[in-house]
């Protein structure tokens, strides 16, 4: 698809205990598409509340939703309730049939690795949730952006904007989404260089592994789960 047929419709999944920034990123970024169509899609049009306590609209129900373009799953903790939940792994399902982009930020990967929409493909996760991507038949890669074929994942929250940045390269120019990264100011310069566990060293990185976990415990459960459903 490029700029000559303009219509371009991209859906993202907002549920309940997603992390915002893994969809408001990509949103900013994707709503300055000339011609596109963004729609946050969820079960019903009830107000969603982010894992850290932020409240988001969805614009249509996913039954409603549109034949879409492209579909992205944001991650967050509420991911591994997604695992087993068969109306939202049906309705990846049948619109990656059609999609012409299949795509996911941070852990909404292992959704689409549990939809078995990931198997044999390259993609890539969160840095403390990548390995799990194997459990799902996809081959874990460390980058910060992923494309094989047309399945494209980015890493963990930040690289959202990366992520929809390289997306929309592909899809509308370069020019364009250089147009979007000046408008946005889009010019990182972290603080601190601790951004990856290279980066920030063993002691950082195994005091943010203690920190997460409880919750990584119930992440790989659910992706072990995933993986045996997928087999069944």
């Amino acid at each position: 698809m490029t700029l000559e047929n303009p219509a371009l419709s991209i859906g993202l999944l907002l549920y309940p205990g997603l992390t915002q920034l893994d969809l408001t990123g990509p949103y900013e970024v994707f709503s300055r598409v000339p011609g596109a169509r963004v729609h946050l899609l969820w079960k019903t049009l009830d107000p969603v509340r982010s894992d850290r306590g932020l409240t988001m609209l969805p614009t249509a129900t996913l039954r409603e939703a549109p034949v879409l373009d492209l579909i992205c799953v944001p991650g967050g903790p509420g991911q591994v309730a997604l695992m087993d939940d068969r109306e939202v792994l049906d309705f990846l399902r049948a619109q990656a049939e059609t999609c012409r982009y299949v795509t996911s930020v941070c852990t909404g990967s292992l959704v689409l690795g549990a939809a078995g929409l990931l198997r044999g493909f390259r993609a890539t996760s969160h840095w403390a949730s990548r390995d799990q991507l194997a459990l799902l038949g996809a081959i874990p890669v460390s980058d910060r952006v992923v494309f094989d074929g047309n399945r494209i994942t980015g890493a963990g929250v930040t690289s959202g904007i990366d992520f929809a940045l390289s997306v929309v390269g592909h899809i509308a120019g370069e020019a364009v989404a250089r147009s979007i990264q000046l408008a946005l100011e889009y010019d990182p310069s972290p603080p601190f260089d601790s951004g990856t566990p290279d980066r920030a060293g063993p002691a950082l990185t195994a005091l943010q592994r203690e920190k997460m976990k409880e919750s990584q415990a119930h992440r790989r459960v659910a992706t072990e789960l995933a993986a045996v459903a997928l087999e069944q």
